[in-house]
């Protein structure tokens, strides 16, 4: 755990007298649900227990609410809360009421009905057009629900919707446990690490990263580079990259951030060798090329076995780690082995380990090591937006430690 205990600076659900009262806490239970309505992974749900439970544990009455998908304001039966609740449910080991809205009166009126240590979760909050707009109104009749406001849906905190943002203006506001590690990791790990700290940046665009490698230029003593955003950097020490990813608006950029990294000390890696291949798809042609060698018509998918040695051996001293973004298009089994590789490097460093949500986070319980580390952020873009040294807007909004 970093060793900063303050760095949140807002009040967490443990200040709110909640016994007998009234808690509206949002989640993120945005969570993968097949075509046939099963929940195919459950993290997100499993990740709020500690609040939810707590809050149970001081008899308040727990009214729990998330998105799911993109319903665009409209009653979409795909995008039903109805399998969360059962899953909840099952979690908890105790009935989870659940309403068929947000607001209204018959959502005020099943509140009114529960009692002290009742769980009820609220239908789906897009599919109000106002949640997304931030409508006051709407905001206003969520808090109608409450007494106390809880924000501990991290993964969503980067967006200004109305129950993220809105509620807060209403209610006593405060963070939930899992919002509360999230920052502690984040946040802390960036200002105070333990060194050397390693950061390690994959994924497809250095558009999408910018923001992160301004921010931890000067606090890191080795940045790693991987995944489709390498071959901009590639292309900017005028090699030759084929037909591989690169944002020719980004080249320019690319060598400024090379040359800061250099006359400030940090090591910087890239991919030596990578997986090339014509096409995008499982079943095709592959060979082993070195970085500086792509020949044309062909793209660099993954990094090659000389990359990964490479990063592997400028990972094994590490203190702290910070891995966001794959080293390929993991997705297909042929340009997966270095994103495996790399997270079995992680694994077994004798650091703490913190990776960011989305495609990291799928990919470190794809290749079986999500045990051995020390932190998985539940927030793809809320994670990002944090190692840029940004904050959030529902973090922003909550009640401040006086």
């Amino acid at each position: 755990m970093p060793r900063k205990n303050d760095i949140l600076n807002k009040l967490i659900i443990q200040d709110l007298p909640i016994k007998g009262k009234r808690v509206f806490i949002r989640v993120d239970f945005n969570v993968p649900i097949d075509d046939n309505l099963v929940i195919t992974d459950d993290r997100r749900i499993r990740s709020t227990i500690p609040t939810i439970n707590y809050a149970i544990d001081e008899g308040a009455k727990v009214i729990l609410a998330s998105h799911l998908g993109r319903p665009k304001g409209k009653i979409d039966p795909r995008y039903s809360l109805s399998p969360v609740a059962r899953r909840l449910q099952r979690l908890l080991n105790k009935e989870v009421i659940f309403a068929p809205d947000c607001i209204g009166s018959q959502v005020e009126s099943m509140v009114s009905k529960m009692k002290d240590g009742d769980v009820m979760l609220l239908e789906n909050l897009r599919y109000h057009i106002e949640e997304e707009k931030n409508e006051s109104s709407f905001a206003k009749a969520l808090s109608k629900l409450a007494d106390y406001f809880v924000n501990d849906a991290f993964g969503a905190s980067h967006r200004a919707h109305a129950s993220i943002v809105g509620i807060p203006k209403f209610l006593p506001s405060a963070a939930g446990f899992l919002m509360k590690k999230e920052i502690e990791y984040l946040k802390g790990s960036v200002e105070d690490p333990i060194r050397p700290f390693v950061a390690i940046l994959g994924g497809s665009k250095v558009s999408g990263k910018i923001g992160v490698l301004g921010n931890l230029v000067d606090k890191v003593d080795k940045v790693i580079v991987g995944g489709g955003m390498a071959f901009t950097f590639i292309k900017a020490l005028d090699y030759e990259i084929g037909d591989s990813l690169v944002e020719p608006d980004m080249i320019d950029l690319a060598k400024g951030i090379m040359d800061n990294l250099k006359k400030k000390g940090v090591k910087f890696y890239l991919p030596v060798d990578c997986v090339i291949a014509q096409e995008i798809a499982a079943g095709s042609e592959t060979k082993i090329v070195t970085s500086q060698e792509i020949p044309k018509g062909w793209k660099a998918l993954d990094i090659g076995p000389a990359s990964v040695k490479l990063f592997s051996e400028a990972i094994q001293n590490a203190k702290t780690i910070i891995w966001n973004g794959p080293m390929g298009v993991f997705e297909i089994d042929a340009f997966s082995r270095g994103t495996t590789a790399v997270a079995n490097a992680v694994a077994d460093a004798y650091a703490m380990t913190i990776v960011g949500g989305g495609d990291t986070d799928y990919a470190v319980h794809k290749a079986g090591v999500s045990d051995a580390i020390t932190f998985i952020s539940t927030g793809g873009g809320a994670s990002l937006q944090l190692l840029e040294g940004k904050e959030l807007p529902g973090i922003s909004a909550l009640s401040d430690r006086k």
